[in-house]
């Protein structure tokens, strides 16, 4: 696998060992630096910000139930419409797999660098988190990975029942070191490293041997009375206010400045919308979509639930009052709903949408309480769960009560939950990233694709092999360890 292994040898095995002392020596001379490591650690986490930066935030939700690309981004990129098709094209030459895949090895090997030079708990656990963080995309996305390490380099791809409790050992130093707040808020505090623990014991596939509904909620309950959900939803994506509020355990921070922008409005919003006005800010290019399953389906009955407002565009009339037509595209989906999640309204009238800043969240309040709530389910206190759910998530999207009609009850059966927190997740947390990550652990990758995903329906190609993106062709080349019959099966 990764390149970025690569780049720890100096060109083979044997000179590797053979010139060891001095490429040791020269290290030592530049990571030896404090001041120089900090920085080269901050920039690592600038470079992961970039795996949410652009097309790439919205690449980790399509071709799911979720979110979808519009008809004319279908018609333009092969390898991107594979994404949604899981067709021939969704292959190891694939240059958008091979992009993401690229971008976070890249981050792999200065990471394992920082954790090992590291001279103090502090930046060594800033490293180890990075290290652990990206580590657990490229597992969930990709599979067996190696594991790079300095002390203890495994080449090649190594079963995920050793990556995952290496990426524990990581995270655990990561809990233990970090500071509970940090003034960087580009860089993680210990709820990070807790949160992300607890999602490491819920998405390890039940063959890694690390799943643990028990250590996962531990971890939760370490998190949760740190941070307080904000009263109203609308608030967390409005650019005007502080978005780092309570309810953020980490996010990627992005400002409406260019090289910091995180350019994400301009796929996710209107093509008709920006052909009338470039500096409308929820004009875009319709690269990700809400599925009808989102926009629709999800909410029926739930007339009162403000999320469905606050996540969801319908109206695209302008705000000096024009009502945007059909574009040449001819794409009727152009003026269907789209999400509202990455608007800037502080670019209205000033700058082209491109320049779209607002947080991108990775980890925050609402998302871990439903996960703990899975955990309660799954072990056995489905009514406690549904409690949790009602009072907290639920509470806030209906204005901070629940009617009679608006709660779930809690006579719910533990398959009913299962089946209910699905789609409370896609209400709560659409376009955030992690609706690919929720359909494989449990068990629906296949099912709800098929039937919710129009191009994936269409194309009626998608398996269960898929759950994994094909390891790219360049890696296969270019890594001596990793060879064509290391290659993800179905490809």
């Amino acid at each position: 696998m990764l390149v970025v292994v690569t780049s720890l040898q100096v060109v083979s095995c044997s000179d590797f060992l053979d010139e060891q002392p001095e490429t040791k020596l020269i290290e030592e001379e530049v990571f030896g630096d404090e001041e120089k490591l900090t920085l080269m650690i901050s920039g690592l986490y600038t470079q992961w910000r970039e795996t949410r930066q652009d097309r790439s935030m919205l690449y980790l939700s399509l071709g799911t139930d979720e979110v979808k690309q519009g008809g004319q981004q279908i018609l333009e990129n092969s390898d991107q419409a594979a994404l949604d098709k899981y067709n021939g094209a969704l292959s190891a030459p694939n240059t958008t797999v091979t992009g993401e895949w690229s971008k976070r090895a890249k981050i792999i090997a200065p990471a394992a660098k920082g954790v090992f030079y590291a001279p103090n708990d502090k930046l060594k656990a800033e490293a180890a988190f990075l290290r652990a963080a990206v580590n657990f995309e490229l597992v969930q996305f990709w599979g067996p990975i190696p594991i790079v390490d300095v002390e203890d380099m495994k080449y090649g791809r190594q079963p995920i029942t050793a990556v995952y409790p290496f990426i524990i050992r990581d995270l655990e130093f990561a809990a233990e070191h970090l500071p509970a707040t940090q003034e960087d808020k580009k860089m993680p505090a210990k709820g990070a490293a807790q949160a992300l623990l607890g999602k490491i014991y819920m998405y390890a596939p039940e063959d890694s041997g690390v799943r643990d509904y028990q250590k996962a909620m531990e971890y939760f309950d370490m998190v949760i009375p740190n941070y307080t959900l904000i009263p109203n939803y609308a608030d967390l994506f409005n650019t005007t206010l502080d978005q780092n509020s309570s309810e953020v355990i980490y996010a990627f921070q992005f400002r409406n400045q260019d090289n910091d922008n995180n350019m994400v409005q301009h796929h996710a919003g209107s093509r008709p919308v920006a052909d009338l006005d470039g500096n409308t800010y929820f004009g875009g290019y319709d690269l990700a979509l809400p599925t009808r399953y989102y926009y629709e389906d999800v909410w029926e009955g739930l007339d009162g639930d403000t999320r469905k407002e606050a996540s969801l565009r319908t109206d695209f009339t302008l705000p000096d009052g024009r009502v945007p037509g059909p574009s040449w595209t001819g794409q009727a989906d152009e003026l269907e709903a789209h999400t509202r999640k990455f608007e800037d309204i502080r670019t209205q009238g000033q700058q082209n949408f491109w320049y779209s800043g607002g947080l991108i969240y990775y980890l925050r309040l609402a998302d871990i309480l439903l996960l703990k709530a899975e955990c309660l389910n799954e072990l056995g206190n489905t009514a406690e769960a549904v409690n949790l759910v009602n009072s907290t998530v639920r509470a806030r999207a209906f204005g901070g009560t629940l009617s009679a009609e608006e709660a779930w009850p809690t006579g719910m059966s533990q398959e009913e939950f299962r089946s209910q927190i699905m789609d409370e997740r896609m209400r709560e947390l659409g376009f955030e990233g992690w609706r690919r990550m929720d359909l494989i652990r449990t068990g629906n990758f296949v099912s709800y694709i098929q039937d919710r995903n129009p191009w994936a329906n269409e194309e009626g190609t998608i398996q269960e092999f898929h759950k994994y993106w094909p390891i790219p062709d360049t890696e296969i080349r270019l890594n001596e360890y990793i060879n064509p019959e290391d290659q993800n099966p179905g490809y």
